[in-house]
């Protein structure tokens, strides 16, 4: 049964194979380059390894900044592009301009060229093959669901836009009152031979999507537990829904909530909590050195298109539901809340046009550096919300308050993977990024959303 399966990458192999096949090209283009040219700035030698390591860190650190491993934009040659433009050029800059750790700059500037367009057309030949070939049906992961189909476009629509690789081909109805299914062409599938069912249609996967487990006949059971028996990947979903979406499906968490959240791992751990507090102050310090330098340029910007106070507080909700005022660059106009509170959507007329460049380039929030000195915030957390806010959603998502167990922070796992949040929907969308960083969270997490951050920032996707 297993040779019929096929070959199938998971999203943190197909991450890891871009990282590898693009330092690979990149070295192998360079060394091939120097073969041809004879050219002196870069010479990959057994005495000057230290250059290739430099570059190596280089490329991989603003191939992330630039979303080089995005799986969605490295699915698409156009932004792919782009995206390569941005990191490489990033890249030979800093390279370019550290002499100490690189090759001194080369008195034939034809060099620079070489070394740039070398590294661009490598990397773009190996993404033209990953989109070609690694993107494509043939390693495409089938997969069977086994529920209640009634919800079925619920259940599979956030998984495969998720993850485009990930193909649900069919199900196996396990409602009581069968219901016709007409969504993306699925097929359901005869449950008197589940076996030879999943051989014959080269099935990868099985994921079993139930709320009420009574919904699974005896029959279905024992063929899944045969199929178990012969090594064939069977799992839940939610499972499958946290892996690939790094969100914690909220709506689908029942009375055993305390297999998907515990949290006491990550709270509970010094070492970490200790460093968190350390990494806080020392980029809490840098951000509001750092922030002075824009002081003059935000005063004048806010005297001409703000024309008011520069400074705005308002009342947050912190760790374990404590309330404290946070501190921003005002960016809407001064009676923006004269009707009472609304939320912040997109496109906010009461926002000033110079308060959407303070928002966007995420300048408005240099001030709450003094919130994360204070203890009151965290560099990474949830983002605070609002008492009245707070209130509302609690009464109407389940787990809601349980964002509260950590620090609200500038920054966040729901901030750098959302945009704007301005319904209850939305709310439970970035509740589901929350509660996966809360469980979650550690150093590699806390820098993967810096990171991110920074990204947003590049890209100018502020909110």
């Amino acid at each position: 049964m297993q040779k019929n399966k096929g070959i199938h990458f998971e999203v943190s192999e197909r991450k890891l194979l871009l990282l590898i096949f693009d330092l690979a090209f990149v070295l192998f283009g360079l060394y091939a380059i120097d073969l041809i040219f004879d050219i002196e700035y870069f010479q990959l030698t057994k005495q000057n390894w230290i250059w290739s390591l430099v570059l190596v860190i280089y490329l991989t650190t603003f191939g992330f900044v630039f979303e080089l491993y995005d799986l969605k934009q490295a699915s698409k040659l156009d932004s792919t592009f782009k995206n390569v433009l941005l990191a490489v050029s990033v890249t030979v800059i800093f390279y370019f301009f550290t002499p100490i750790i690189t090759p001194f700059l080369p008195e034939k500037r034809i060099e620079f060229i070489y070394f740039y367009v070398v590294i661009i057309a490598a990397i773009l030949l190996w993404r033209w093959i990953y989109v070609s070939f690694i993107v494509s049906p043939r390693f495409y992961k089938r997969v069977l669901v086994v529920g209640e189909v009634s919800n079925i476009e619920n259940i599979i629509k956030t998984i495969c836009v998720a993850d485009p690789n990930y193909k649900v081909v069919g199900y196996v109805n396990t409602e009581t009152d069968k219901n016709v299914v007409e969504y993306n062409d699925l097929e359901e599938f005869d449950t008197d031979n589940l076996d030879q069912t999943v051989k014959n249609s080269y099935i990868s996967e099985i994921v079993v999507a139930i709320n009420n487990s009574k919904n699974i006949t005896p029959a279905i059971y024992n063929q899944l537990i045969l199929l178990l028996e012969k090594g064939f990947v069977i799992r839940e979903y939610t499972q499958v829904f946290e892996e690939i979406t790094k969100r914690v499906p909220v709506q689908f968490v029942g009375k055993d909530f305390y297999k998907h959240f515990p949290f006491s791992r990550s709270n509970q751990n010094k070492l970490y909590l200790f460093f968190h507090r350390v990494m806080d102050v020392v980029c809490a310090i840098i951000g509001l050195i750092v922030g002075m330098i824009f002081v003059p340029f935000i005063v004048i910007g806010n005297l001409i298109g703000n024309k008011g106070a520069l400074f705005y507080t308002q009342e947050r909700v912190g760790k374990n539901g404590k309330p404290f005022r946070i501190i921003k660059y005002r960016t809407m106009v001064s009676d923006a809340e004269a009707q009472g509170a609304k939320w912040a959507v997109k496109n906010d007329i009461r926002v000033t046009p110079f308060g959407r460049f303070l928002r966007n380039s995420r300048l408005d929030e240099i001030p709450q550096f003094i919130n994360v000195l204070k203890g009151d915030m965290s560099i990474i957390g949830p983002r605070p919300e609002r008492p009245v806010f707070v209130k509302k959603l609690s009464q109407s998502i389940l787990f809601y308050e349980t964002r509260h167990v950590v620090k609200p922070g500038l920054s966040g796992w729901a901030q750098v993977n959302t945009r704007y949040g301005a319904s209850v929907e939305d709310s439970i969308e970035k509740l589901e990024f929350d509660l996966y960083y809360i469980k979650h969270r550690s150093f590699l997490l806390d820098i993967n959303i810096i990171i991110k951050t920074i990204s947003t920032i590049v890209y100018y996707r502020g909110q």
